[in-house]
């Protein structure tokens, strides 16, 4: 595809173990775009809930708590980084412990319109200076972006994506099994499809890229074709035009 930098909003969604991080980040350094990962947002203000000791069924505490949080997100896909109240948790938030509390504390209709809503002003803030942002997450082609120019949807086989995961934890230093992986994987599924509010589905014009049998690099090519053709392209000096 041509060089340049992409014009307006690109909208990620799928499940975990597809691949988004990292197709997103690739995607974004490639056209010279701003990125935001909403996931590691809902992981920070649940990071601060467990920090709290809240108990994960008291909604209105959590709800404050979430209010009341200090979060710093970076959209610089080569360091996006991630504050909570001035410290850096990028590494925390991905531990168990976090893992396996953000899908209730997300759940929260409370707790996403406030995060829903500091999403879609971090996208207007770095389309203004930028010119274009890729966001990833369960609910951006269908809230908090209906509107963006390109909405991708990320699948992969059950099996594959407990597979990721596994490399994934076991890269990192975090202890798993092939089985572990596995649970989580269909629990997170089952949770983040049935919530009540902005449940994880594809957007009904959202292109859908199945990644069981794609790397990270075929999955960004197929994108940046996708984008070439939607004519999503210009030159750095029309950023912020």
């Amino acid at each position: 595809m041509r060089a340049g930098t992409l014009r307006g909003v690109i909208a990620l969604d799928g499940p975990s173990g597809t691949g988004k991080s990292t197709v997103a980040r690739r995607l974004a350094t490639a056209l010279e775009a701003g990125y935001l990962d909403t996931g590691a947002m809902y992981r920070a203000v649940t990071l601060a809930v467990l920090r709290a000791g809240i108990d994960l069924a008291d909604e209105a505490a959590i709800t404050l708590a979430v209010a009341e949080s200090r979060l710093g997100i970076g959209t610089d896909p080569a360091n996006p980084g991630v504050l909570l109240d001035g410290e850096d948790v990028a590494v925390e938030i991905r531990g168990p412990e976090v893992t396996g509390s953000v899908s209730p504390v997300s759940a929260i209709a409370d707790v996403r319109e406030l995060l829903v809503a500091e999403q879609r002003r971090i996208i207007a803030a770095t389309v203004e200076e930028r010119g274009g942002i890729v966001v990833e997450g369960r609910d951006i082609g269908t809230t908090v972006a209906p509107d963006a120019e390109i909405k991708v949807y990320l699948t992969a086989s059950e099996q594959a994506r407990a597979n990721r995961r596994y490399r994934q934890d076991n890269s990192s230093g975090r202890a798993s099994s092939a089985e572990a992986a596995l649970a989580s994987v269909t629990d997170r599924d089952r949770i983040d499809s049935s919530r009540a509010v902005s449940p994880l589905r594809r957007a009904e014009d959202a292109v859908e890229v199945d990644t069981t049998e794609l790397d990270a690099r075929g999955v960004v090519a197929i994108l940046l074709s996708l984008v070439d053709e939607r004519g999503l392209v210009g030159s750095g000096t029309e950023r912020g035009s």
